[in-house]
């Protein structure tokens, strides 16, 4: 459905997306996590066909999105930072709407009325940012859209309200096998409704896999030894992510099929052994490494 290929855009000389290349088969559920300025929001805006790429080509359903009604007539795009006409009420909005898109139902519009209960006779830039979410994903539901490209959409809404959207959003997947591409700085909410999770840092694709996939290659091993030393076979032997020591007891966080792991830990007679489900908040934490993504400690 949606397909990235070795994309580049610069900003002058910063280089927000560095040779990207992604795939989001249709239906999915694609969750993009990364740092602040990893370029999520370029990707997005890529996507969409907002940016004119310098490099590469994002293709939507086989065609390329960048000034592409088509393709834009099916796609709406929710960005963090929010944009509505002056003095426009909701439901002047909702007219703009229709009259754009050609999949507008009034019938869905006015069965998520129920959901959201504002008033359509407000003047949207007059609410809070809570309010103009769900405005926002109101009116770009009730298009009928093919795919959902979503940036922080869930920021600013309370509890209730998160779970209305995604259940919105999860209803549209099985039912019409709408494409979504999620991004959001709360990870767990992610590991809830995604299928597939990419992992961006500087520009680029750090990892791309099913969600499932993921955490089942992903391991974090506590583990010691009578010598109180973590063999270096055993750091050589797999892909290492991090090994820190608390005492005698050593945490290593690596990749790999656990079978095999424990297999080969088991040949150096550890005393303690035990392996920890990983969230998908501490993939991503190892994942991305780097000194300047360590959580340091803050002395006041």
């Amino acid at each position: 459905m949606i397909e990235v290929k070795n994309v580049t855009k610069k900003f002058d000389s910063f280089l927000a997306l560095d040779d990207l290349s992604l795939q989001v088969e249709k239906g999915s559920v694609y969750g993009l996590v990364g740092p602040n300025g990893a370029g999520k929001t370029t990707l997005m805006k890529a996507i969409s066909g907002i940016y004119r790429l310098d490099k590469g080509e994002v293709l939507v359903d086989g065609e390329n999105s960048y000034e592409n009604v088509k393709i834009k007539d099916g796609m709406l795009y929710i960005s963090d930072d929010l944009y509505f006409f002056n003095n426009f009420s909701i439901k002047q909005m909702k007219d703009l709407y229709k009259r754009v898109y050609s999949n507008w139902s009034e019938e869905r519009y006015q069965k998520l009325k129920e959901v959201f209960k504002i008033d359509e006779k407000r003047n949207v830039n007059r609410l809070s940012k809570g309010m103009q979410k769900q405005v926002a994903f109101w009116l770009a539901v009730s298009t009928c859209p093919n795919v959902l490209i979503l940036d922080e959409p869930l920021d600013g809404l309370d509890p209730m309200m998160r779970k209305n959207v995604l259940n919105i959003i999860m209803q549209d997947v099985a039912e019409r096998e709408t494409t979504v591409m999620i991004s959001s700085h709360n990870l767990r909410e992610l590991e809830d409704v995604c299928d597939h999770v990419g992992i961006m840092n500087k520009g680029k694709l750090v990892i791309q896999r099913k969600l499932d996939d993921l955490k089942s290659e992903t391991h974090k091993m506590q583990v010691a030894f009578s010598d109180g030393v973590l063999p270096e076979e055993l750091k050589k032997k797999f892909n290492v992510l991090k090994v820190s020591q608390l005492g005698t007891v050593y945490s290593v966080i690596l990749r790999g099929d656990k079978e095999e792991i424990v297999k080969e830990f088991k040949k150096y007679q550890p005393l303690i052994l035990d392996i920890i489900p990983l969230t998908l908040e501490e993939i991503f934490i190892y994942e991305v490494g780097g000194e300047e993504n360590e959580i340091k400690e803050i002395i006041l």
